[in-house]
C-alpha cells in the first residue's frame, strides 16, 4: 500500500521544477479526471486541457507549456507521462520476497540467502542465481541457466536448459523462456526434427509480459536486447534477436532468424515473417503483416482500411482486378505511344 509523499520530497528524487506548496501529500496517482484528494494527476496531452481546470487533485505534472494554467501545486517536466510513470513507481513499490527457500521447492542448486523460492518451484542443476531474485511458486528453471540480481518470475514461468536472463528482469506468469524452436525437415511424408541446441539469451531490464513464449536458437542463441519490453501472448521464433529498448505490443508474432533493430516497436497482432531485417527505429502499425525487410527507419502500415461490409466487399473486388487493370493501362501506354511515333 502507498505510504505517500511530499512534493518537495518527489521533485528531489525525480527532479523537476516544483510550482507551488512543497508540503502538499500525495499517496497515490489518478486521472485528471478522477483524482481527488491527496491525488497527484498529469496532463500529456493537450487535448485534455480542460480537464486540468476542472480537476479536483492535490497536485498535478504538467509539460512547461501548461505550467502557468492551473493554480494548483504542479511539477512542471518536459516529458509528464514518464514522470507519472516515476511517481507511480515511487508510490506503489513493488513487494518485496521473502529470502528463503520455501520447504515445498526442489533445489538442486546452491542459491544466495537474499533470493526467495516460492512453493513448488523447480530449480535445476548448475543454475546461478543473482542476489534478490524472486521465484513466484510454480516456476521451472531448467539445469544450467543464469538469472541477473533483483530479477522478478511470476508463478509458473519456466525457463528451459542454458537460458541467461539478466539483471532486473520481470517475466509475467505462464511465459516460457527456451522451448524449441520449430524446427523440422521433410523427409518424403514425414517431418524430421532438427535439435535445438541454440539458447535464449535475454539482456538487463527485460520485462517479458504473460504467457509469451521464446524460443531457443537452433544453432545460434535467440537474443533479446537490454531494455525490451513484450507484452502478453507473443510469440518470437528461434534465432530471431530483438535489439535494445525495442517494445511490442500483445499477440505479435515474429516468424525465425529475424533481426530487429534498436528502439523499434510493433503494434498489436503485427506479424513478421522470417529471415527479414527491421532497421533501428522501424514502427509497425497494429495488424500488419511485415513482408520484406524495411531498411529505412520510419512508420510502416499494411492495413485495408476499416468500413462498412458491403463498402469493403466492393472496394475488395476492385483491389482483386489491379493487376489486369495495371497491364491493360501499360498496353494503351504503348499504343498511344506508337500512336505518337507514327503521326
Amino acid at each position: 500500500m502507498s505510504r505517500g509523499l511530499q512534493l518537495g520530497d518527489i521533485v528531489a528524487r525525480l527532479g523537476g521544477v516544483l510550482h507551488g506548496d512543497e508540503t502538499v501529500f500525495v499517496s497515490q496517482v489518478g486521472s485528471l479526471l478522477s483524482a481527488g484528494a491527496g491525488q497527484i494527476a498529469f496532463l500529456a496531452n493537450p487535448k485534455y486541457r480542460d480537464q486540468l481546470h476542472r480537476t479536483q487533485a492535490s497536485a498535478v505534472i504538467v509539460p512547461p507549456p501548461f505550467a502557468t494554467e492551473t493554480s494548483l501545486p504542479r511539477i512542471v517536466d518536459r516529458n509528464p507521462y514518464a514522470y507519472y510513470a516515476r511517481v507511480v513507481g515511487l508510490l506503489n513499490p513493488p513487494a518485496q520476497g521473502r529470502p528463503g527457500i520455501h520447504p515445498g521447492a526442489v533445489v538442486r542448486s546452491t542459491v544466495p540467502s537474499s533470493a526467495s523460492v516460492g512453493e513448488n518451484v523447480v530449480v535445476g542443476e548448475g543454475v546461478c542465481l543473482g542476489e534478490n531474485v524472486i521465484l513466484h511458486p510454480g516456476c521451472v528453471i531448467g539445469d544450467g541457466v543464469t538469472i541477473g540480481d533483483d530479477s522478478v518470475l511470476y508463478a509458473n514461468v519456466v525457463v528451459y536448459r542454458g537460458c541467461v536472463i539478466g539483471k532486473r528482469a520481470i517475466i509475467h506468469s505462464g511465459a516460457v523462456i527456451g522451448a524449441d524452436g520449430f524446427g523440422f525437415a521433410k523427409d518424403g511424408e514425414r517431418w524430421v526434427k532438427i535439435p535445438q541446441i541454440g539458447r535464449v539469451l535475454i539482456g538487463d531490464d527485460v520485462e517479458i509480459g504473460a504467457n509469451t513464449s521464446i524460443d531457443r536458437g537452433a544453432l545460434d542463441d535467440t537474443i533479446v536486447g537490454d531494455g525490451v519490453k513484450l507484452d502478453n501472448q507473443i510469440q518470437v521464433a528461434h534465432n530471431v534477436s530483438i535489439g535494445e529498448h525495442s517494445a511490442m505490443a500483445g499477440c505479435v508474432g515474429i516468424a525465425g532468424s529475424t533481426h530487429i533493430g534498436r528502439r523499434c516497436t510493433v503494434g498489436g497482432a503485427g506479424m513478421i515473417s522470417g529471415h527479414l531485417e527491421l532497421a533501428d527505429d522501424v514502427h509497425i502499425s497494429g495488424g500488419t503483416l511485415v513482408g520484406k525487410s524495411l531498411r529505412q527507419p520510419g512508420q510502416y502500415t499494411a492495413l485495408f482500411p476499416l468500413e462498412p461490409h458491403q463498402e469493403w466487399l466492393r472496394n475488395a473486388a476492385q483491389v482483386k482486378r489491379l493487376a489486369k487493370l495495371a497491364e491493360r493501362v501499360a498496353e494503351l501506354e504503348k499504343k498511344l505511344e506508337m500512336m505518337g511515333k507514327t503521326s
